[in-house]
């Protein structure tokens, strides 16, 4: 982290896309009890898997850091996107809302970007937004463990 907060106005890392700028911000604004709102209302914002994909959350990749069934797959250039944006996918049980908030964060925050704003995000991201206080260190790396997984798909099919 290159800024800390201060009253004058939000932290700043120039490798954070202002998505997750804005989401880190946000948290970081709110009371610890606050947050945890926060990051279920998220839970509920977690987007829908594409039809394409729906039915075949096979072709998904299981986050095995986290403890609740969370699967991830990423685009890149599909869709009508231009040829680098990167689009992320997850599913996760509404009865893990803590793993469904962190996935809807990512989801949220990193869909639209391209692939070098996706790989520039740096790995402590989810240290970052104020959380780690409130949930337990495990879903806090789970949360780490779906942005190295985003991080290394993008880089999969970038690279084919």
């Amino acid at each position: 982290m290159t800024g800390s907060p201060t009253t004058e106005g939000p932290m700043t890392d120039p490798a954070l896309p202002a998505t997750l700028a804005e989401i880190r911000d946000d948290f970081l604004e709110l009371s610890q009890q606050d947050r945890l709102q926060l990051l279920l209302e998220f839970s509920d914002e977690l987007p829908a898997l594409p039809e394409r994909l729906q039915g075949h959350e096979d072709e998904l990749e299981r986050v095995e850091e986290c403890q609740s069934p969370v699967f991830i797959t990423v685009t890149v250039g599909e869709d009508g996107d231009a040829a680098d944006v990167v689009r992320m996918h997850a599913t996760a049980p509404r009865e893990a809302p803590t793993t469904r908030g962190f996935a809807s964060i990512l989801a949220q925050g990193l869909s639209g970007l391209t692939v070098d704003e996706v790989l520039a995000v740096p790995a402590d991201y989810p240290l970052t937004i104020g959380l780690s206080e409130a949930v337990s260190p495990l879903r806090i790396r789970g949360m780490v463990g779906m942005l190295g997984r985003v991080q290394r798909q993008v880089r999969a099919l970038a690279a084919a």
